[in-house]
């Protein structure tokens, strides 16, 4: 794979959450088929309509913390999980217009960031939301070369049969998912996400990839994965609401499988009603990642922004988020 296939591949991960994010979020906690009931033929335009107290092209917490991860890692020249946690406190504080119930207990519990998240999962037994997933695109992209913590010893082929590499982004998923979430679940989720991702920006095909990356979940939450992931699954079968982070990875890998495009892609998971705003990022993080940047419609990035409460009134376009994702993607 040449070098600008795969700027194009890291440029697609993080812009395609970030738009993903932003189309879904009007259309959160709506019925199925909102989305193409108000937009009907694809390709028409208008569809970053904004609503639900969003601008049109306003990236919801879900890239807001994408960013802050992508930027901690940039700026620490690798993974250093209190920068990480302090950033998230710094936003939390700053009253962004949305934040999950429970990243915002723990953020704001005044534990210290290597047991806040554990603290409030012995308490409550309630952690495995996808707030952890939904920020995981830039991560994904950093960590889907292994030189990046000198660990693993894969051949990095397109294949996605490293077991090296694999080992490596799965367990830098699952660390920073554990900042804010104690439940192993949440871990497993944000773990497989980072290694379909690498798979796609090494030029293979995700979901053959799939069957080696189940293997590499934890045995206590292997089966669950397998369930949602499988060739039949559909997202009708799910036995959670799709806030929950296995059903919310299984529709996202389920739009991928049965559409074309990036477009059609997250068309299909804003469709599946419910949390949209979060299916989508993890939609368009994946599709983004195998399409690269030139399949995400360029009238969705042009609205595109992120606001970052705490960060000095700061508010990245598209063109930010790309710089960001050529960085990540060294």
């Amino acid at each position: 794979m040449t070098e600008s296939l795969r700027t194009a591949r890291a440029l697609g991960a993080v812009i395609g959450s970030a738009v993903g994010d932003a189309l879904g979020a009007p259309f959160e906690f709506g019925p199925e088929g909102a989305f193409s009931a108000r937009f009907p033929d694809p390709g028409h335009g208008g569809e970053m309509c904004g609503g639900g107290g969003w601008e049109p092209g306003e990236a919801t917490d879900d890239t807001q913390m994408a960013v802050l991860v992508g930027e901690s890692l940039l700026e620490c020249g690798g993974l250093e999980l209190a920068d990480v946690f302090g950033r998230f406190q710094r936003w939390a504080a700053a009253d962004p217009k949305d934040i999950g119930l429970q990243t915002e207990a723990v953020l704001s519990s005044g534990d210290p960031w290597d047991m806040a998240a554990a603290l409030h999962f012995q308490v409550n037994q309630r952690a495995a939301g996808n707030g952890a997933l939904m920020r995981a695109a830039p991560s994904a992209v950093y960590f889907a070369r292994v030189d990046r913590d000198g660990s693993g010893s894969g051949s990095g082929s397109g294949s996605g049969s490293g077991s090296g590499d694999r080992a490596a982004t799965m367990d830098a998923g699952r660390r920073i998912a554990a900042l804010t979430h104690g439940d192993r679940a949440a871990w497993e989720g944000t773990a497989v996400f980072h290694e379909l991702v690498r798979v796609a920006m090494e030029g293979g095909d995700p979901l053959a990839a799939l069957p080696a990356t189940l293997a590499a979940v934890h045995p206590d939450h292997r089966k669950r994965y397998a369930d949602v992931l499988a060739p039949d699954w559909h997202p009708d079968r799910a036995t959670e609401f799709n806030g929950a982070v296995w059903p919310c990875l299984g529709s996202a890998v389920w739009a991928l499988r049965t559409t074309s495009s990036y477009e059609t892609a997250v068309r299909a998971a804003i469709d599946l009603g419910g949390d949209t705003d979060t299916v989508a990022a993890v939609t368009g993080g994946l599709a983004g990642a195998v399409y690269g940047i030139a399949g995400v419609p360029e009238r969705w990035t042009a609205a595109l922004h992120v606001p970052l409460p705490g960060f000095g009134e700061r508010v990245l376009r598209v063109g930010e988020l790309a710089e960001l994702a050529r960085r990540l993607s060294g």
